[in-house]
């Protein structure tokens, strides 16, 4: 936006959290981005340990009925995800058909809803097995009582997010609740290497997408003015 129209046409929202309170704009996406994975650490951290209290005297049979219940906080980590995660794609795209016009308003098409879902699906079946990997064995060795934990509090918190509005990663959120997770119970064992490794990678993919979206908006134009 900023190498399309400058930054006059940003809404930054710096101004209006400083006058009047309000999160807006950049300011919210990116307060969101960074509060979000702190949050999911620390109420991570809080549920394993309440976990942990109320299973104290619990047979190892126990794990059989954690899985069950996993069915139930998989499937509002999904629905959470959705929620939050696919409303971004589908609000770019609307937008786009918008400035096209070939919409008359602001309405998600319903092609649209099944476009994203179905994209977001495929996605996850066929790369995100290597995710997982990494979330489930990388950070911490994962057992029922952490799976079922990390699955609530990271649906907890993108659900809350998603009614506020704020867009989050459910990536982020996951991969601190289970190092908040691990944590609470063998910090030694959480391997904090590889934390660091995914964290960096997440402070380089903002700038790092910012600068892409230039490149391709000036190649864009070239292209357009050798057409026209």
């Amino acid at each position: 936006m900023v190498a399309a129209v400058g930054s006059d046409h940003v809404i930054w929202g710096f101004q209006e959290l400083m006058t009047q309170g309000k999160l807006t704009g950049v300011m919210k996406v990116l307060l969101a981005l960074f509060v979000s994975p702190l949050l999911g650490f620390w109420v991570g951290f809080g549920i394993h340990r309440l976990g942990r209290r109320l299973l104290a005297g619990a047979k190892p049979t126990a794990n059989a009925t954690l899985r069950k219940m996993q069915f139930v906080t998989a499937a509002g980590l999904a629905f959470s995800h959705g929620a939050n995660d696919a409303q971004k794609s589908m609000g770019m795209l609307t937008l786009v058909l918008l400035l096209g016009g070939f919409i008359p308003t602001f309405e998600v098409p319903f092609w649209v809803v099944l476009s994203c879902a179905a994209a977001i699906t495929l996605g996850i079946m066929s790369g995100g097995w290597r995710i997982v990997r990494t979330l489930g064995f990388a950070i911490y060795r994962v057992r029922p009582l952490h799976a079922f934990d990390s699955q609530l509090t990271s649906a907890l918190l993108i659900f809350s997010a998603s009614m506020i509005g704020a867009p989050v990663s459910t990536t982020h959120v996951v991969a601190t609740s289970i190092m908040g997770i691990g944590y609470s119970e063998r910090p030694r064992a959480v391997r904090w290497k590889k934390a660091k490794d995914i964290a960096k990678t997440w402070v380089i993919t903002i700038p790092a997408s910012a600068l892409t979206s230039i490149v391709i908006y000036a190649i864009t134009r070239i292209m357009l003015g050798q057409t026209t």
